[in-house]
């Protein structure tokens, strides 16, 4: 049960809502992925009326999300530890395998989350510039634009994506990029299909890349990874027929490394 301020050490100083709001957070775990009002009430001991506020306010600024009635955390959550995350978890048991798929490919490659409107760069192993933009851990891009985007987004709730692509308004970055809503609902419904996505230079000029989800142990996407090549070097078809099934072994190695890790 979640203590009240004056029983704090700290005194005046000890922010109960923040205490509570956190605590609510935590209570959502691979066991209990998603909870209604009543059970986070009861897991954090705190009032229906306190667990509601607390959720609706979380739900306000992206952390939550609700299908009216369960509740279940975004990947926004990552944030509150972004750097963490980053350095010691995800980072590090992804780069070896990321090491060795950018070895056999000669090429670059990417692990993002999902976090709308954009995805979310978590680790990089870059082999050589290929994008005007630099990007780094943290840095995001349009997820409509994005193999990683489009194969996340296939894999979101269907209420989420109606509401993201209801809003979206697609910016013509290439001569390439598809900016037809009807058209990009499309793409993604076959990333579903297909289990991966193809982006040939809708975001920039004389890139393609091709994703795949990362699952965890339920078989959830949890994050994307790709690979980049330059127009120069790489073809559609080469991309399917030379990088997909590598680029699928090493998301299943590292979906299985973070399960039995604990991380997912």
């Amino acid at each position: 049960m979640v203590g009240d301020a004056s029983t704090s050490a700290t005194g005046g100083t000890f922010l109960q809502g923040l205490e509570r709001g956190l605590a609510v957070i935590r209570a959502f775990n691979a066991e209990m992925p998603s909870l209604t009002l009543s059970e986070v009430s009861r897991e954090v001991g705190i009032t229906p009326a306190t667990a509601r506020r607390i959720l609706l306010t979380l739900e306000e600024l992206g952390y939550v999300r609700s299908d009216g009635r369960r509740f279940s955390l975004t990947p926004r959550v990552l944030a509150l530890g972004w750097a963490y995350l980053s350095s010691l978890d995800l980072g590090d048991i992804a780069g070896p395998f990321m090491e060795e798929l950018s070895l056999k490919t000669q090429e670059s490659c990417s692990i993002a989350t999902l976090d709308l409107p954009d995805i979310v760069y978590v680790a990089r192993v870059p082999t050589r510039r290929i994008m005007t933009v630099a990007l780094g851990v943290g840095a995001r891009l349009p997820a409509y634009v994005t193999s990683m985007g489009r194969v996340l987004l296939a894999d979101a709730p269907a209420h989420e994506v109606s509401t993201y692509l209801s809003a979206l308004e697609p910016e013509e970055l290439t001569d390439h990029t598809v900016t037809s809503v009807d058209e990009l609902r499309g793409l993604i419904t076959q990333a579903g299909a297909d289990g991966y996505a193809l982006v040939d230079q809708e975001l920039e000029l004389g890139l393609r890349s091709i994703a795949v989800p990362i699952r965890d142990s339920r078989g959830r996407a949890v994050a994307a990874l790709n690979v980049s090549a330059h127009a120069s070097r790489s073809t559609r078809a080469s991309l399917r027929a030379e990088v997909l099934d590598p680029l699928r072994e090493c998301a299943d190695q590292i979906g299985t490394a973070l399960s039995r890790r604990g991380r997912i």
